[in-house]
């Protein structure tokens, strides 16, 4: 079985303006946004992992709970069907701007998702 690669991290954060201030200030990251989306990627100056800024509920806790790890897939059905044979049970797909997602939780209780994000037009 090949390996999808961990490449995008998503934050859900309360103020998406600070946060981006920061990461850009203090480690060199670049804010970008499609027009439309809700989501904020920060891109590093150089190859690395992506954080991605997603506006938080008001009840969210934040900080470590708040954490989604997002391995990228270019056909995200195909792959829950494949990790269903093999025990592991994705919620439903949903479809955003041009990419399609599901969700699922490790087995400590983290929430990961498989995303087709890095394969739209425009990522």
């Amino acid at each position: 079985m090949t390996s999808p690669p961990v490449t995008r991290l998503i934050l859900y954060v309360k103020d998406i303006d600070k946060m981006v201030r920061f990461y850009e200030t203090h480690f060199g990251f670049s804010a970008r946004q499609l027009e439309g989306d809700r989501i904020v990627e920060l891109v590093p100056a150089e190859d690395g992992l992506r954080l991605l800024l997603h506006p938080a509920s008001k009840a969210a806790r934040q900080g470590q709970a708040a954490v989604k790890i997002v391995f990228d897939v270019a056909d995200v059905a195909e792959f829950c069907r494949k990790a269903g044979r093999r025990g592991l049970k994705f919620g439903a797909i949903h479809q955003a701007d041009g990419y399609s997602f599901a969700n699922a939780k490790d087995p400590s209780g983290n929430s990961i998702s498989v995303s087709s994000r890095a394969f739209a037009a425009g990522s």
